[in-house]
């Protein structure tokens, strides 16, 4: 490396909030967020953590067992100092297996979380904040675990930015699951004092403006800090649509306190998908990403970004949804749309897809969704529906082009514009792409941008 390079190296670390970068022990205020089902592996993480960032192990959808696998592999190959994350995604329906993960979590050593999805602060939540507080030399407190919280409305982050809700504090006091000291440092401080305000992304999306969102979200900081008193900073974060220099410029330029990428990563060596979609993935634009109603909340209509470009899964989530809507049971549909849905979604018969939504939902100690189901004919039809997203997102996971025009594949617009700002270098071709590289060199460009605007 020259004498250039390691200047722009050194003013890259300079980018963003310096407590952050002191707090998480990394080199650079950029993190690599989570992707379900493993996408975000153990080897990006590792990869990330090596070079000076952090990443996040993309927990969700993953067994327990291969979660606690995964953890200790990363603890072997990261040394005590270099961090990582894992993510935690919500789980309404089920609170008691979101307690069991977070105590899995704290468990095996894990001080960092990327909590996803959540719309209001759990009890699963207050027990891995307040098991790491402690009190601080001169009468602070300090955090040995921390919750980095992705949010995109400003009353979720708010949620997030109060101290941890005083009648979960007494339960878990009460259940000796944290100690009374814990519950008065608790009252001083926020649940997650950061925050990714996350705008446009991959996956789950409420379709935000990142320069609407993160002011509204800035104003919120400064509210919710003088009416608690706090002593520490709320540090903001900005994530959805960072995929190129400009694009991280132009967060820390709005006075964001780090960034978080998503989208960009999966068309990574390090990511685990499927080679022939990063083949694929790796051509796409701007424009190639589509909404459709997410599978995990079919029911409510939340949408999820995903690939449209040479595949029908968006516009066939969309038909299932309306037929969801419009009516009570499978059987109420009319015949010839149940045979297309069969011959062309399902490849199966709708015998076949709920005999193996039973069998899952045993095999996951769920048998109360089949008798609720067996009662109500339009959640039986749900949960089958619910069948095609889980097939959907397997095809991903294959190294074959076996049912191309079914593959569901949560991306963001960023990739897009990765990919136009790679092309012609030896980046154009994801096999050459690494997350940790790709960080480095989107941090010294944009603090290059910036550095011109001075």
């Amino acid at each position: 490396m020259n004498a250039r390079e390691v200047r722009g190296e050194d003013a890259a670390a300079q980018l963003g909030c310096a407590s952050f970068r002191r707090d998480f022990g990394v080199d650079y205020a950029y993190l690599a967020g989570s992707m379900y089902r493993g996408i975000a592996s153990k080897e990006l993480v590792i990869a990330m953590g090596r070079a000076g960032f952090m990443g996040f192990l993309g927990a969700a959808g993953l067994s327990p067992e291969r979660v606690t696998s995964d953890i200790a592999h990363i603890q072997r190959h990261l040394e005590p100092h270099q961090p990582f994350g894992v993510n935690l995604l919500c789980d309404l329906q089920h609170p008691s297996r979101e307690t069991a993960n977070v105590e899995m979590l704290l468990a095996h050593g894990v001080r960092v979380i990327e909590a996803s999805a959540f719309i209001k602060v759990t009890p699963a939540l207050v027990l891995f904040h307040l098991a790491g507080l402690r009190a601080g030399p001169g009468g602070g407190v300090d955090r040995d675990t921390r919750i980095v919280a992705k949010v995109s409305r400003p009353e979720v982050a708010r949620e997030f930015m109060r101290p941890a809700p005083e009648s979960i504090v007494e339960r878990l006091v009460a259940e000796g699951r944290v100690t009374r000291e814990q519950a008065a440092l608790a009252r001083r401080v926020p649940v997650a004092q950061d925050l990714t305000v996350e705008a446009d992304s991959g996956g789950h999306t409420d379709r935000g403006v990142s320069t609407v969102l993160l002011p509204s979200m800035q104003s919120a900081r400064l509210h919710m800090t003088r009416e608690f008193g706090y002593a520490e900073k709320i540090r903001l974060g900005l994530a959805g649509g960072i995929g190129t220099p400009h694009a991280v410029a132009a967060a820390f330029a709005m006075g964001a306190d780090f960034v978080m990428t998503g989208s960009i990563n999966q068309c990574t060596v390090e990511a685990r998908i499927s080679d022939a979609v990063k083949d694929w993935l790796q051509t796409i634009d701007v424009q190639d990403t589509d909404y459709c109603p997410a599978g995990d909340m079919f029911e409510i209509g939340a949408l999820v970004q995903v690939l449209k470009k040479g595949v029908l899964f968006p516009a066939r989530a969309r038909r299932l949804y309306a037929l969801y809507k419009s009516h009570d049971s499978w059987e109420e549909i009319p015949q010839e749309t149940r045979r297309q849905i069969q011959d062309a979604y399902f490849k199966k018969s709708a015998d076949e897809v709920w005999r193996e939504t039973c069998e899952h939902l045993r095999n996951t100690g769920r048998e109360s969704e089949i008798e609720r189901a067996e009662r109500s004919p339009k959640r039986r039809m749900a949960l089958m529906f619910r069948w095609y997203y889980g097939y959907s997102s397997r095809l991903s996971f294959m190294d074959t082009d076996f049912d191309r025009t079914n593959v569901q594949i949560h991306t963001g617009p960023a990739l897009g514009a990765f990919n136009q700002w790679a092309r012609g270098t030896p980046w154009e071709n994801w096999r050459n792409r690494h997350p940790d590289r790709m960080a480095r060199d989107l941090m010294r460009e944009a603090s290059s941008i910036l550095s011109g605007y001075r």
